[in-house]
């Protein structure tokens, strides 16, 4: 199952659509990116582009946007409505499936060191990604704007980049890099000119001036359709429904004589947002999103999917893959009936074995979906490594310490399937034992799946193990895997006893 990060760099160019071109350009000659989403506003002479792929391939698409960006704006002759700091302004990197969180902080502190070592342009951390509470609100960083930070990052030491030199570059400025739940852009045009009364609404709105907790808001004069707009940035939807925030914004408006034109939503929006304010404003309350026609003619999910992806003409996901997906079945099977013990237990003593072993099993079971896709990934590194230019010494040499240093690590994946499976073969022993009575063949069933998971993880170990050179490595993993099999071969075997006995 493929990990997918969304990123959405806001570019500090809204009237040039050449230059936003050439910048898509370089983001999409990474492979694996998907291009979502190209918005353009010539009063906030603003770009955002949204973009999903998996984590690597994404971190160097931002790259490459950021670079480009850096070569052909120039904040010194830039102006526009929008507040902004550099060429690229900010970066936000946005979990969206089998991801989290902190795998998208770790991307955009990585990202931000590059960006710093390679362009020379500094670079601060926000959102979840921030190293100061301070810096978690974009608004503190970019106070002052290019202009003033220009000085600042100089004489005041709070205004110090997280990764570069404390300069900005002569044009690109500075960047800002960071993690974030999906944000909506979110405007609210008024019916008036007056640009004061904008600026009352978004004070009314916005967190920081009292108004709501997820919701950041600017007034602008927005000259192309002759009226002024309440900007908004919905930092969790969840938190802030977004019809909420639209009612808020109206009955501001009519204490000042002002009707709402139009609202709109630049870039991208979870659906969830919009069901949410039709549910509001039509008072559907009974409503289920699976009342959606379009939901039930979507692909499915999960497991489908992942199936779907095995058996497809690529490498990945394969064996090792799924010698992981068994070792999930086989945990989540043994956890089902340790809860169900818990559910009737017999004794005190029942109760605090078994909830040791059930946040055990809950532990290893998420352990072994995270391994599902990190042994692709693992995989994927090997076939890139081999792809290394050779047409040099020096690039041979850099090539085979690279291939060898990737069929390790490629390695160090299967090994750990094999030692959770290991472990949770270890853990049936007492539930089998103990356990749920009618729930004995459960565990039967999950020690054949955990079983598998040893040796699919045996075999993808000792494939990689035939194409590396260092012969101590090769002869300690062999001894290591032979020792475990002979060692968990009796405790199997006692645990099936066990298992027929009581069926």
């Amino acid at each position: 199952m493929s990990k997918i990060i969304e990123c959405v760099p806001n570019f500090s160019e809204g009237r040039r659509p050449e230059i936003i071109d050439r910048i898509v350009s370089a983001i999409q000659s990474v492979g694996g990116i998907v291009l979502l989403n190209k918005e353009m506003n010539a009063d906030h002479n603003r770009a955002v582009i949204s973009f999903i792929g998996e984590p690597n391939n994404v971190v160097d698409a931002a790259f490459l946007g950021c670079k480009t960006a850096s070569e052909l704006i120039d904040l010194n002759h830039h102006q526009g409505e929008h507040p902004r700091m550099g060429a690229t302004d900010v970066i936000p990197f946005i979990p969206i499936a089998n991801t989290t969180m902190e795998e998208c902080v770790y991307l955009a502190r990585e990202l931000g060191k590059r960006i710093a070592d390679e362009l020379k342009i500094p670079v601060y951390l926000y959102e979840a990604a921030a190293a100061r509470p301070d810096r978690v609100d974009l608004a503190n960083i970019r106070k002052g704007e290019y202009e003033g930070l220009k000085t600042a990052i100089k004489t005041d030491p709070n205004r110090a980049p997280d990764f570069g030199k404390t300069e900005l570059h002569p044009t690109a400025g500075a960047t800002v890099v960071g993690a974030r739940f999906p944000l909506i852009a979110y405007n609210i045009n008024l019916n008036t000119t007056d640009l004061e009364i904008a600026k009352k609404i978004a004070k009314a709105i916005r967190f920081r001036d009292g108004g709501f907790r997820y919701a950041k808001a600017l007034g602008f004069a927005i000259k192309e359709k002759n009226c002024v707009q309440v900007s908004i940035n919905m930092t969790n939807y969840l938190g802030t429904p977004l019809h909420r925030v639209f009612e808020t914004a109206k009955r501001e408006a009519e204490r000042y004589g002002v009707t709402i034109k139009e609202s709109e939503i630049v870039g991208l929006t979870p659906e969830k947002a919009l069901i949410d304010s039709a549910i509001y404003y039509l008072q559907l309350d009974e409503f289920k999103p699976d009342q959606i026609l379009e939901s039930k003619l979507k692909p499915g999910e999960g497991l489908e999917d992942f199936l779907f992806e095995v058996s497809q003409p690529t490498p990945t996901p394969g064996g090792g893959s799924c010698a992981a997906l068994a070792g999930a079945v086989g945990s989540a099977l043994l956890l089902m009936v340790t809860n169900l013990t818990l559910a009737k237990p017999e004794s005190e003593e029942i109760i605090k074995e078994f909830t040791l072993i059930k946040d055990k099993l809950a532990v290893i079971q998420k352990r072994f979906n995270e391994l599902i896709t990190l042994d692709a990934e693992a995989f994927n590194k090997v076939m890139n490594a081999y792809k290394l230019p050779k047409a040099s010494d020096e690039d041979k040499t850099y090539r085979a310490e690279t291939i060898q240093q990737a069929l390790k690590d490629a390695c160090a994946i299967p090994e750990k399937v094999f030692d959770l499976a290991l472990e949770t073969i270890h853990l049936s022993q007492p539930i089998a034992e103990k356990g749920n009575k009618n729930a004995i063949s459960d565990v039967g069933v999950a020690i054949s799946y955990l079983r598998t998971a040893l040796d699919g993880a045996r075999l993808n170990i000792l494939i990689n193990l035939k194409s590396i050179k260092d012969k101590s490595y090769i002869e300690e993993k062999i001894s290591k895997i032979d020792r475990s099999l002979g060692n968990i071969e009796n405790s199997i075997c006692e645990t099936n006893r066990v298992i027929e006995n009581k069926l």
